[in-house]
């Protein structure tokens, strides 16, 4: 029976762009009226629905119903008490209807009411509200959020007097009203999300340096890591989860960069716990451009779309390692009073009432010239037009050739060099998702480690990492543990890295080899920034292999050949390859 004050998940009326956080907050009325509007939502009742804590409860904690999906109680089988669906093909396609949740919410309920109550001008401030679409932060492009996101208590809006008005931020921080009594360790301690705090005591603060520091550290990889995953990942599964899927790629998944950002953000505070990231503000910012990222990788590969595969751990509705696919209900997102949405209806962002800028007076009807458009906007928002343009003192002429993929145990002798072509070095990191109980890294280093863990993320010598965004309440750990086997798969592309660490102006294998086995390191680190032994993590291997990317006349991308594994740079090393050669 359908319940009459059910939320339907809708767009908010129309089609208006998404705008990038670092623009957004230069738009006057606009960010005027979010910041008034999420004020308003943030101090609501813990008991709405369509409260900020209600929405955020729907990613993890406290592990209830909402809206009547699902049962009273978790399904039988699952081992995961939340509706999120991560490590599973419908990682990206669940999240897209949960931020227009979000949107609406902040939108239709609050905006729109807020503008009504301008006497100056009072149309400009409607017509702001209607075009009013949830902000997303492109990481990719500048990993450290801009001050009105991370650091200034207070920020400048215009009231609806009309005056220039300082008011309190709520996209600092959320405040809990009350500490929610499911809330574990030291969350249950926290009246506010923090980001990156120094230790677990009840009056820890977010480290804002700390987090800026290590965000900015971290822009070479992310930026890299992101063009990869758009010019060279074809296939759903390796596209939508860090799952180890199909083979489809050498590069990381979307999941695998959106577990970075969190890692990144949150540390041991709110944004590197899956059961209560979707508390801070940020969350929404980050997924809104994981969504953001789907829709430029939807463009550029329009007919591949979510294909079956296993449910994981499952969710508070879907148990686990059931099938799954573009039909599956993506609950609690209701689309009727009787139904949820599904995958397969959340294909166009219009008509889910937005859209992204890039794809503003594109002909959305001819796949083949949004694809030519947005593989432009790719090329020179990420990857500075080319991909051997991004290596600054690389060579961009001729490399050795890789072979046709074979057994990683039984590869075939390196070929010819080829014309306008050039390897792609990459060290891939797979591990037991599971095996520590919670949230971590592995980092991966070109020369000298400090020797002091939390000085890792800001030494010159980290190229990379791959991260683990795990639940670290102890029932639900327990839990997890009995998906002992669920594996976790990442890459670090490190050519960047080589030419501006090293003196060598080759990325030939003899070159590069020799290099990587003397100053190839790498070491694993807790959600807190402290060092964790290797032996610890039995699951670990590290594994060094490199791709051949020729530049066609007229192609879009670079054309990625399949991996050469080269076992020997790191099979004597704890966490190594498994392999001898």
């Amino acid at each position: 029976m359908s319940d009459p004050d059910r939320v339907i998940v809708t767009g908010a009326g129309g089609v208006s762009n998404r705008i990038e956080i670092n623009d957004f907050v230069k738009i006057e009325d606009k960010f005027s009226l979010y910041i008034q509007a999420l004020s308003v939502m943030s101090k609501e009742s813990q008991e709405d629905p369509i409260s900020h804590f209600q929405i955020g409860g729907i990613h993890g904690l406290p592990y209830t119903q909402w809206q009547g999906a699902g049962g009273k109680d978790q399904v039988e089988g699952s081992q995961w008490g939340g509706y999120c669906t991560h490590g599973s093909v419908l990682f990206p396609t669940w999240h897209r209807p949960y931020i227009v949740l979000y949107e609406a919410s902040l939108l239709q309920r609050h905006a729109s009411e807020i503008a009504k109550t301008y006497k100056v001008d009072q149309q400009r401030w409607l017509t702001a509200a209607e075009t009013l679409r949830a902000p997303y932060w492109d990481w990719a492009t500048n990993t450290v959020p801009p001050p009105e996101v991370i650091s200034l208590t207070t920020v400048n809006i215009i009231t609806p007097d009309g005056k220039t008005t300082a008011v309190a931020n709520p996209l600092l921080q959320y405040t809990f009203n009350p500490i929610d009594k499911s809330f574990f360790g030291r969350f249950s301690d926290w009246k506010t999300t923090l980001r990156r705090p120094d230790s677990d005591a009840p009056d820890a603060t977010s480290n804002v340096e700390a987090l800026r520091d290590e965000l900015g550290f971290a822009q070479e990889q992310v930026t890299s890591d992101t063009y990869y995953l758009l010019t060279r990942v074809r296939t759903w599964p390796a596209f939508s989860n860090h799952t180890p899927g199909d083979g489809g790629s050498s590069s990381n998944s979307l999941e695998a960069i959106h577990d970075k950002i969190h890692d990144f953000v949150g540390g041991r505070g709110h944004m590197g716990d899956p059961a209560v990231a979707g508390f801070d503000p940020i969350f929404y910012l980050h997924h809104a451009n994981v969504d953001h990222l789907l829709s430029l990788w939807s463009a550029i590969n329009p007919d591949v779309w979510v294909t079956p595969g296993p449910a994981e751990k499952g969710t508070w509705t879907i148990p686990s390692n059931v099938d799954i696919d573009a039909n599956t209900n993506l609950t609690p997102f209701w689309n009727t009073q009787i139904g949820f949405w599904a995958s397969a209806g959340t294909t166009r962002t219009e008509e889910l009432g937005y859209s992204y800028p890039e794809f503003s007076g594109l002909d959305l009807g001819n796949a083949d010239a949004v694809q030519a458009a947005i593989a432009n906007y790719i090329n020179q928002q990420y990857g500075g037009g080319s991909v051997f343009g991004t290596f600054p003192g690389a060579p961009t002429t001729s490399f050795a050739a890789q072979p046709a993929a074979v057994p990683e145990s039984a590869q075939a002798p390196l070929a010819q060099s080829v014309p306008n072509s050039i390897q792609d070095w990459t060290v891939r990191i797979r591990f037991k998702k599971y095996e520590l109980g919670t949230s971590f890294a592995v980092l991966i280093f070109l020369g000298e480690v400090p020797t002091d863990a939390a000085q890792w993320r800001t030494s010159p010598n980290f190229v990379g990492s791959h991260h683990a965004f795990v639940n670290g309440a102890a029932d639900q750990c327990a839990n997890c543990r009995n998906q002992a086997d669920v594996e976790s798969e990442g890459f670090v592309h490190i050519d960047a890295a080589i030419a501006r660490l090293s003196n060598l102006r080759s990325f030939e294998p003899g070159v590069i080899s020799p290099y990587l086995k003397k100053n190839l390191y790498w070491r694993i680190q807790a959600a807190d920034r402290t060092s964790v032994e290797v032996d610890r993590l039995p699951s670990l291997e590290v594994t060094v292999s490199s791709t051949q990317l020729t530049q066609e006349p007229n192609a879009n991308f670079p054309a990625a050949g399949r991996p050469h594994y080269y076992h020997d740079i790191t099979h004597d090393l704890p966490g190594g390859a498994r392999l001898a050669a």
